[in-house]
């Protein structure tokens, strides 16, 4: 076939001998389709120097082959796309897009329009919508919600609500972890993070549970509203530390923020894990290398990503799609391991 007649996918279907669909996908490069056959669509595109109109395409289709991924933080948090577990579950939903064929859009609060609906959905920027975590009780979720639009979230799952989450055990993994220090000795604990955060809460519910079930009353002195950073977790411990509030273990609820309350206690010379153990939660690569060692909680950051993505392109498809709520893992390193125990 002359070059001047290759003008559309139907074209190299018949020149490659396969369906219309199959080379749509492979010049999308997407790996359902086999690499010999996804290869050979793409030399032969190239030879008659063919290319989509994504435009066009996507307005014929109606469809953009273009996932949004929304992350909600406060603005004075300071947390941003750079922390470490944020980068290990959005490269987590990049892979699984793109092994089905889907670009992703990523954005924040500070970018992101208040009515999703309207910015993503009704100005076809996206075909669905990946929001990570619920903010403070963000209004934006509940919102779209009400419509038939499809999105998931990367959150906890609350009641009255009846759109699809994928999360982590987020009371049972602070409940490990409180636990774990009690049996190595500690009574006076001491808690790290905002709990204005649906997950956080969780988070705070099993730390208080596992107190409670050892006979130790919560003290809420040991409470320090701590953002998603390591400098606020410093600031924390450093705060901490002067208010002469008597602690011998500290839960935070992140490992960043563990990591930055870990330098504090370093630069004061305080012994970790004999005078005061720590563990943080997450599992991020930097609580393996540093020292101590940090025990965390280990969030299956990996799956998560999976589950999100294809929760979300079932949801697009028009099937019905549940919650899910992953089990996590109390991974114990130097930072809670005392000497004489």
């Amino acid at each position: 076939m002359p070059q001047d007649d290759v003008k559309s996918i139907a074209d190299i279907a018949k020149i490659v001998g396969v369906s219309e669909s199959t080379v749509s996908r492979a010049l999308s490069n997407n790996k359902l389709v086999s690499e010999k056959t996804r290869l050979k669509i793409q030399e032969v595109a190239q030879a008659h120097d063919f290319k989509i109109n994504a435009k066009a395409r996507a307005l014929r289709l109606q469809k953009t082959n273009t996932i949004a991924v929304v992350v909600l933080f406060k603005e004075h948090t300071g947390r941003g796309i750079s922390d470490p577990w944020l980068l290990d579950i959005l490269g987590a939903i990049a892979d699984e897009l793109t092994l089905h064929g889907y670009d992703m859009l990523l954005t924040n609060t500070r970018t992101a329009s208040n009515d999703w609906r309207n910015y993503y959905f009704d100005s076809k920027r996206a075909d669905g919508l990946i929001v990570i975590g619920q903010g403070v009780h963000d209004s934006r979720i509940d919102a779209l919600a009400k419509s038939s639009k499809p999105f998931v979230v990367w959150g906890a799952g609350l009641p009255g609500k009846d759109y699809c989450t994928v999360g982590s055990d987020n009371k049972m993994g602070a409940y490990l972890a409180v636990t774990h220090l009690i049996n190595h000795g500690c009574r006076k604990i001491a808690f790290l993070g905002d709990i204005s955060h649906s997950e956080m809460e969780m988070r705070w519910q099993g730390y208080c549970l596992a107190l409670e079930q050892s006979g130790i009353k919560v003290n809420h002195d040991l409470y320090h509203m701590t953002d998603f950073t390591s400098e606020a977790g410093y600031n924390s411990m450093e705060q901490l530390i002067e208010s002469k509030v008597e602690f011998d273990a500290v839960f935070a609820v992140s490992d960043v923020i563990a990591l930055g309350a870990m330098k504090k206690l370093s630069a004061a010379g305080i012994n970790m894990p004999d005078e005061v153990a720590v563990v943080g939660f997450d599992d991020v690569a930097m609580s393996l290398f540093c020292h101590p060692s940090l025990t965390t909680v280990r969030q299956q950051t990996q799956e998560g990503g999976r589950l999100l993505v294809n929760k979300l392109l079932n949801k697009i498809a028009g099937k019905e799609v549940n919650s899910q709520v992953m089990d996590v893992q109390l991974v114990v390193r130097e930072s809670s391991r005392k000497a004489h125990l």
